[in-house]
């Protein structure tokens, strides 16, 4: 069964047929419905991989991502696998992990002939991929949720600055003055925008010096093995008043070590702040004071930029601050 087949049994053309099953293709909905409907009663499906071979095009966006411990990540893939679909399109998700590198996972994506590269990760960063590879086609390369500092890709993400600024103003209106950054993977982007915002804030509020609890990455547990190893050799006197977290889970982790292993209050004792606003944060158990990252406004934008209808480039979006008991 062809398109020609269900355009003589329809009364239109083979390319009215094509038309009918491209969801942004211009045709009236009555001519979509008969067209359907006859596809259906001859039990017709487009060849999508004939189509590919005669456009140069797979309709598939190849989503590189490193950090599946994350919860952020799954509401935001969601938004963006639903996206895409809406515009005809399917997104085809890349592992990288030890034995698959960034390098590894985005010649595969080449390869694979997508018509998009989106990289949403945690710790990606242009630099650490030869210029040979990011280079190796024309699929264009997107960054979400991620600012490129080292590689003139187009990305979006959440701006530092406004965002690192709101938690802050807030924690200084609460009287805290000792502050501690509890950082996750060394290498990751986020953490270098986010630390430097921290640092400028509080150095303009007269504390030259942020000192820092390294996790080493988003893990509730490396945050409670690094909580414990900063209060074991830190005396109580110059112990921090409040908790600057990078996500959203190594506050929980800092929560739960702080309340329910070390007995301390929160955020009488110790006051944690997140990012990211996941749907734990929420809970009663942890009441956490966070900012919350725009992340459906991200998506959209990015694709809009994938399937050209706004001319691709870096945006930075502001998201809301979301202040709850825990400072």
């Amino acid at each position: 069964m062809t398109a020609a087949d269900v355009a003589r049994e329809a009364g239109v053309s083979k390319w009215t047929v094509i038309r009918a099953f491209k969801a942004d293709a211009r045709i009236a909905k009555e001519t979509k419905e008969r067209v359907l409907a006859v596809a259906h009663t001859l039990n017709y499906r487009p060849n999508l991989l004939a189509r590919s071979l005669a456009t140069n095009r797979t309709e598939q966006v190849a989503i590189l991502v490193d950090d599946f411990e994350n919860p952020y990540k799954l509401p935001t893939l969601r938004h963006l696998t639903a996206r895409l679909q809406q515009e005809g399109m399917l997104g085809v998700l890349i592992n990288i992990n030890k034995d698959f590198s960034r390098e590894a996972a985005l010649m595969d994506a080449q390869q694979r002939r997508v018509d998009s590269v989106v990289f949403f990760g945690a710790a990606y960063d242009p630099a650490t991929i030869s210029d040979q590879i990011l280079n190796a086609s024309d699929q264009p390369i997107y960054i979400l949720a991620r600012e490129a500092v080292s590689a003139p890709l187009p990305c979006v993400y959440t701006d530092p600055v406004h965002a690192v600024e709101a938690l802050s103003a807030h924690l200084y209106a609460r009287g805290y003055r000792k502050p501690v950054y509890v950082a996750g993977p060394e290498r990751s982007q986020t953490a270098v925008g986010r630390r430097q915002q921290y640092r400028k804030f509080w150095s303009a509020h007269g504390i030259s010096t942020l000192q820092e609890i390294n996790a080493g990455a988003y893990d509730p547990k490396a945050s409670k093995l690094a909580i414990h190893r900063y209060l074991a050799d830190t005396p109580k006197d110059q112990r921090c008043d409040v908790m600057l977290c990078e996500n959203d889970i190594l506050a929980i982790g800092a929560i739960d070590t702080l309340r329910y292993e070390l007995g301390l209050r929160v955020p009488e004792d110790i006051a944690v702040a997140g990012f990211d606003d996941i749907s734990l944060a929420s809970m009663d158990a942890f009441s956490l004071t966070t900012y919350r990252q725009p992340y459906e406004h991200m998506v959209d934008l990015l694709v809009g930029m994938i399937v050209g209808r706004t001319a691709p480039s870096s945006t930075a979006l502001v998201g809301d601050l979301i202040v709850r008991t825990s400072t």
